[in-house]
């Protein structure tokens, strides 16, 4: 694990030399704000003299630890051994200047901070989340006699002007105290850590194995199975058995496997990987969730994790694994593999983990006895991204590994339809299939609309009668930020009509969503979804708008690079011209297979309009028609 260590006594001589910040810049590897500077000299030293004159200036101080599997950061962890057992004793400290703080609305778990324009989280609350999660992560916290515990120090403040945060009942991870309150905080340091070096638990702290602990299992296995409501079918049901078969044969025969699952939009796959995490929670397996999209991530914490931060903390992302135990897991089941990068490495990653970069999928394979990969074909829409099949089932087997593949052919999105999602990987061009004329299936409805008005009309009557409903497209327009009055830009302009794209952040601009519940909140329509929100969910009735970045021509659809607005198309250095015409096509693969009931598109470009009238055809008695989309009046 990460973090800058030192005594702190050690501290003291770096403050006292001005190296302080730069010692700790250097540890954090990416670009370090004045704020952040500013910080660490102003608040470490005064934890640091606290120590010091309390007699513990031994003690390792872990600073801006990172939390494991997370890319979240704790001020301070300090290690030493407990006065009364002599064993091992870890406290976690959050550091604040605030010197003026009130409740939110009279919530206990929300304040407002002078000088600060948004709510922020009761900073009990926040550290006493940091000692139950690394509680339920650390194998060195599992049969330890002292529990972590935790204290925010208000340094800053007196009581009087935080008086608000005292509501909240203090526990040992949650205590407050306040620069009026320093002897307390001396006496409550003394009583968790006893004079002498903390080296050797600072050792076992950072080494420690990282794992859901048996109690979070059990934990998650009750509260899944509460919110489970889930019927495996068919290969749904195969894919499960063979999952908890693999890992019960790693288990015993002592040698790993990978597994693969693979189907169509809407196969089942998130339903299968869910009801093996809860399966698998109950048998006492330490198993994590992991994708490489954030708005699946944080729609899976919301929903499956609801009310339960604790819950929340076994969905993570594929890029948390850079430095995990190898075969720390049990099973690791990694949804939405078409996601996996060619590495974890961002720019915040510092130099010396850059260095020694692995490829993810070796970081994921590695990870656990049992990684399970779930995908679909077809969907790869980033630069960087590689998960298929072939690739997974390559590498599994250069390194000698059992591996199984799992096929889903049952379609649960798309009405069902089989055909309509054929019918969309030929007209994409995306198997060496032609375009055909679909005539329906009476399972799944398509629709053309004329213009983007009516789309918005037709799907506007759906949503009001209780269906969901979105609207997305190429990227193919700019994405301006929020204006200063927490409005959005309408960037998608087509003639007379206008709509902003989804929210950037996660952080809800008005009334509309962040972007990671985009598909989900009812509050998303009026807002273009974007590839990157869209994939990984499902709507009832989807609208699709064609931008100029594909087009009809000669009887066929080609992709135009120069018009996509996506920053990862502009250099053709990192970006070939062939990878960016498989990208295009595969977004609107995605963007065509969200919806369960029906698919309404719309083209810019008048030409393809005109094509694709010729393939949109239904059946009445036994002529062929054009079936256009009904006006904002008509039935639908």
């Amino acid at each position: 694990m990460s973090a800058f260590r030192t005594s702190a006594d050690g501290l003291l001589r770096y403050a006292a030399g001005g190296a302080l910040a730069d010692r700790i810049a250097e540890h954090v590897g990416h670009n370090v704000s004045a704020s952040e500077r500013r910080s660490w000299e102003r608040s470490l030293p005064v934890l640091a003299q606290d120590l010091a004159d309390a007699g513990l200036g031994q003690v390792e101080m872990l600073v801006e630890y990172q939390l494991p599997l997370t890319s979240k950061r704790i001020d301070v962890v300090l290690a030493g051994t407990h006065p009364k057992t002599a064993e091992d004793s870890y406290v976690v400290v959050e550091l604040k200047q605030w010197s003026r703080v009130e409740s939110y609305e009279g919530s206990e778990s929300l304040v407002l901070v002078e000088h600060a324009a948004t709510p922020r989280l009761h900073p009990g609350v926040q550290v006493e989340d940091y000692c139950e999660y690394l509680a339920d992560f650390l194998g060195v916290l599992a049969h330890s006699r002292n529990p972590i515990v935790g204290a925010a120090y208000l340094h800053n403040a007196v009581d009087r002007d935080i008086d608000d945060l005292f509501a909240r009942r203090a526990t040992e991870q949650s205590r407050i105290f306040t620069k009026q309150r320093r002897g307390g905080f001396l006496d409550y340091l003394r009583s968790h850590l006893a004079p002498g070096s903390g080296a050797a638990a600072a050792d076992r702290f950072l080494t420690s194995s990282v794992r859901p602990s048996k109690h979070l299992l059990s934990y998650a296995a009750a509260e899944l199975k509460d919110r489970s409501h889930f019927t495996l079918l068919d290969e749904q049901r195969l894919a499960y058995e063979l999952v908890l078969h693999a890992v019960e044969r790693a288990r015993s025969a002592d040698r790993k496997s990978v597994v693969v699952v693979a189907g169509g939009p809407g196969s089942g796959k998130s339903v299968i990987a869910l009801s093996v995490l809860g399966e698998l929670a109950r048998q006492q397996r330490s198993v994590m969730h992991a994708t490489g999209s954030r708005s699946f991530t944080q729609t899976l914490r919301r929903y499956a994790g609801k009310g339960s931060t604790r819950l929340k903390n076994l969905f993570g992302y594929f890029n948390s694994f850079m430095t995990a135990e190898r075969n720390g897991l049990d099973v690791l089941i990694c949804d939405e593999a078409h996601r996996i990068r060619e590495t974890s490495v961002n720019r915040f990653t510092p130099k010396a983990k850059r260095d020694r970069a692995r490829p993810q999928i070796d970081e994921l394979i590695a990870a656990a006895r049992v990684p399970v990969f779930l995908l679909v074909e077809h969907q790869v829409v980033k630069p960087g991204e590689l998960g298929n099949v072939d690739v997974i089932s390559t590498y599994a087997r250069q390194l000698n590994l059992d591996i199984e593949v799992v096929s889903l052919h049952d379609q649960f999105r798309c009405g069902g339809s089989e055909a309509y999602e054929q019918w969309v990987v030929d007209l994409l061009g995306l198997d060496g299939g032609k375009p055909s004329v679909w005539a329906g299936d009476g399972r799944f409805d398509l629709r053309l609309a004329d213009s983007p008005e009516e789309m918005e009309a037709f799907l506007a009557a759906k949503q009001e009668a209780g269906e969901t409903a979105r609207m997305s497209a190429g990227y193919c327009w700019p994405w301006s930020d929020p204006r200063p009055d927490d409005s959005l830009v309408a960037d998608v302009r087509i003639g007379g009509w206008a709509r902003p794209w989804n929210v950037k952040s996660d952080r809800s601009v008005g009334d509309a969503p962040g972007s990671a519940f985009w598909a989900t909140d009812p509050h998303g329509f009026g807002q273009v979804g974007c590839v990157y929100t869209a994939q990984g969910f499902e709507y009832e009735w989807s609208g699709v708008i064609l931008g100029p970045d594909l087009v009809a021509r000669d009887g066929r659809l080609v992709t135009q690079r120069a018009e996509s607005k996506d920053p990862a198309f502009r250099s053709r250095k990192s970006l070939s011209d062939a990878e960016a015409d498989r990208l295009i096509r595969n977004t609107y693969k995605v963007l065509m297979t969200r919806g369960m009931r029906g698919t309404i598109l719309y083209s810019t470009d008048a030409e393809t309009r005109e094509w694709l009238g010729s393939l949109i055809r239904v059946r009445r008695g036994l002529e062929t028609v054009y079936d256009p989309l009904p006006g904002p009046g008509a039935a639908g």
